[in-house]
């Protein structure tokens, strides 16, 4: 039924900016021209952009009993998700995001709410075997999900299917190999941004660090902001430059460049033409406030694409 199951977090998204740095407490009050609520989470802000690229798309995580969670199940709805496997807990809350934009960076208060909860028995195996890639996202945020996630990779790739992993940020700043080593031994792509590469590495150089991680297994795809993306299978290296827009946010841009990469592969591009795609998706959905409002159609990201 599905071309993808998308596997982590879910929750809105408060994005308000740009904020002048730095902030300012003592109960000062400060005005920004933007704020938004939308739909959050790396996860599902990927499973929205693969689905805006013509894939169909089931999600697996959960969320809370609560305002909020109807908010997220809608949302994910409304942009073609298939929501059937995004379980409600009955006792804790919804996560709720908030964002501050200032330029391309930002600033990300996360409160977890049932994120900790999330475990591979919430992703029913029907889905995991009938589908053609899975993708997890947040990886660290979700400790209990993580320590089962090679055990669901491990049943996809028996099925046939492909697998990817975006780490996202660690808010601990432990980057606990022991954990990600066994998921990255059953990882067909691995999604980390720059500052992640060069965190879980220890290494100044993107590119060397994305080397010792394709060491590990996967082909590593950084990206890399402005600067575009790379991809390295341990032992070549191939570059895509970002594609020039009116930015209004970076929120969601990694998540939608997922989208792009894994969308470009299973519709049979090489590696070069798929990191084009995954870049120009990345760039693409900058021009909105939030991660979903701007994310490309698959004639869109073709069009910004000269590979």
């Amino acid at each position: 039924m599905f071309d993808l199951l998308v596997i982590g977090d879910a929750n809105p998204d408060v994005v308000v900016g740009p904020v002048d740095q730095p902030i300012l407490f003592g109960q000062r009050e400060r005005l920004v021209p933007h704020g938004s609520l939308v739909l959050g989470g790396s996860a599902s802000i990927m499973a929205c952009g693969a689905a805006r690229l013509g894939l169909r798309v089931a999600f697996a995580g959960r969320v809370g009993d609560d305002p909020a969670g109807d908010f997220v199940r809608t949302s994910l709805a409304d942009r073609g998700v298939d929501v059937d496997a995004l379980v409600v807990d009955p006792a804790l809350p919804t996560p709720l995001t908030t964002i501050l934009t200032s330029g391309d960076d930002r600033a990300i208060l996360t409160s977890p709410g049932c994120l900790p909860s999330t475990t591979a028995e919430d992703v029913p195996r029907t889905l995991i075997s009938s589908v053609r890639h899975v993708h997890a996202g947040s990886f660290y945020l979700m400790p209990k999900l993580a320590a089962g996630l090679a055990g669901i990779f491990k049943e996809a790739k028996a099925a046939k299917a492909t697998t990817s992993l975006d780490p996202n940020d660690d808010p601990a700043g432990k980057w606990d190999r022991m954990v990600l080593d066994p998921v990255l031994r059953v990882t067909d792509y691995f999604l980390p941004n720059a500052a992640e590469a060069l965190a879980l590495t220890g290494h100044p150089s993107v590119e060397e660090a994305a080397g010792i991680l394709a060491r590990r297994g996967p082909l590593v795809v950084v990206k890399n902001g402005a600067d575009g993306a790379l991809a390295h299978n341990g032992s070549k290296v191939i570059t895509a430059p970002a594609v020039k827009v009116d930015t209004v946010d970076a929120v969601g841009a990694g998540d939608s460049f997922d989208a792009g990469w894994v969308a470009a592969v299973l519709n049979g591009s090489k590696p070069d033409r798929a990191l084009a795609i995954a870049a120009a998706c990345g760039s693409l959905s900058t021009r909105g406030a939030g991660g979903t409002v701007a994310q490309p159609s698959w004639d869109e990201a073709l069009g910004s694409v000269t590979v």
